[in-house]
């Protein structure tokens, strides 16, 4: 299983929040902002406006399995960060997956399919 890396530290999340742009959808909120270190990162929220611990936790594996196998369709060197929305909580993985891939085609970081 390939590794996906994170954003853990409190300054990449308010530079990409300060700097990049932003698109959202009924499910995501989604923040992208261009690393120059040739590979993809992923921050993910999840507020207790969505659920529960368990709740939570739930959608943040759903949304980093989704990063993780659509990674190769997406360009490399881009931080991403990822904000659920209450309505994420009755969602399902396929819905979310769409709701991620329509971010990505909004803010054109998806690979021209071939």
């Amino acid at each position: 299983m390939k590794y996906s890396e994170s954003l853990k530290k409190n300054r990449d999340f308010q530079l990409v929040y300060r700097e990049g742009t932003s698109y959202a959808n009924r499910h995501l909120v989604m923040y992208v902002r261009e690393n120059r270190l040739g590979r993809n990162r992923i921050g993910i929220s999840v507020s207790k406006k969505v659920g529960n611990s368990v709740v939570r936790h739930h959608i943040t594996r759903l949304i980093r399995e989704i990063f993780r196998l659509n990674n190769d369709r997406i360009k490399a060197g881009v931080n991403i960060i990822v904000v659920a929305r209450p309505a994420a909580k009755n969602s399902d993985y396929r819905h979310l997956e769409s709701a991620y891939l329509h971010l990505c085609g909004l803010h054109n970081i998806k690979k021209e399919s071939k």
